[in-house]
């Protein structure tokens, strides 16, 4: 029997690609994103392409009620989930002293808020299975502070350190929990988050979102806790924690400065 996955932010970038993976190794999906017209379009492309079923759920998932709507969805479907895929996320760029508060409590809400009520709501079902799979998309900005964008790389922390510690709490059950930690990823991200004005882009290695889901799909099917994508990505993780924090957070501070 098909098993289903949850992908939210599935309109674009690496949600896309997610989606594309999922309905090709047969699993039948339901894609959540704001945008309506994409998801529809996604849904034809995939149910034509892999004869599996695709549901979409448009919605802002940054408005407390939504993952409530969505878990209703679900029961109002019968759609038992076997793969949640905790993807949508957004960012902002410069000082946050002087950044609009709405786009900020939108980080909160939706990196945060939305992914935790998500987790909170369809974990239990998912227990109850043999086996279950939760990847939480969070990023190489969760290993350190992250001046000029300090709102997303706190979120972003938060994701990795809440599921880490899921993570263990689910031993002994069927669920695992991959927390999917991408550098740079080519994808509507930068805009959205005005990263065009970074140096970011420039100075480091740029992955397509096809290989950050496909690196991301295989590290949560073998079940590995912390998937971070690259080596240098990986060498970087592991070397911050090694140097002053001051330090980090100053190096940081210039790799993120304006063009």
């Amino acid at each position: 029997m098909p098993k289903t996955a949850l992908i939210t932010g599935a309109s674009s970038g690496i949600g896309l690609e997610l989606a594309h993976i999922f309905a090709r190794e047969g699993h039948n999906l339901l894609i959540s994103a704001r945008r309506k017209e994409r998801l529809a379009e996604l849904k034809k492309e995939l149910e034509e392409k892999h004869k599996i079923t695709v549901h979409i759920f448009s919605t802002d998932l940054a408005n407390r009620e939504s993952p409530e709507k969505l878990f209703a969805f679900c029961k109002e479907n019968s759609l038992s989930i076997d793969f949640l895929v905790n993807n949508a996320g957004v960012g902002d760029y410069g000082l946050f002293h002087e950044s609009d508060w709405k786009r900020q409590e939108a980080i909160i809400d939706l990196n945060i808020k939305s992914l935790t009520h998500l987790t909170h709501l369809f974990l239990p079902s998912m227990v109850q299975k043999e086996q279950a799979c939760i990847m939480n998309v969070a990023s190489t900005a969760a290993f350190q502070p992250g001046p000029l964008m300090s709102n997303y790389y706190a979120s972003k922390h938060y994701v990795l350190a809440f599921s880490e510690a899921i993570a263990n709490e689910l031993n002994g059950t069927g669920v695992t929990v991959t927390t999917l930690c991408p550098g740079p990823t080519e994808s509507e991200f930068q805009e959205h988050s005005n990263m065009e004005k970074s140096k970011l882009f420039d100075r480091f290695p740029v992955a397509t979102s096809k290989d950050v889901a496909e690196y991301g799909y295989k590290a949560m099917m073998k079940g590995k806790r912390v998937a971070v994508y690259g080596v240098p990505n990986k060498l970087a993780s592991k070397l911050s924690p090694l140097f002053p924090r001051r330090f980090v957070t100053a190096v940081v501070r210039k790799i993120q400065e304006r063009k």
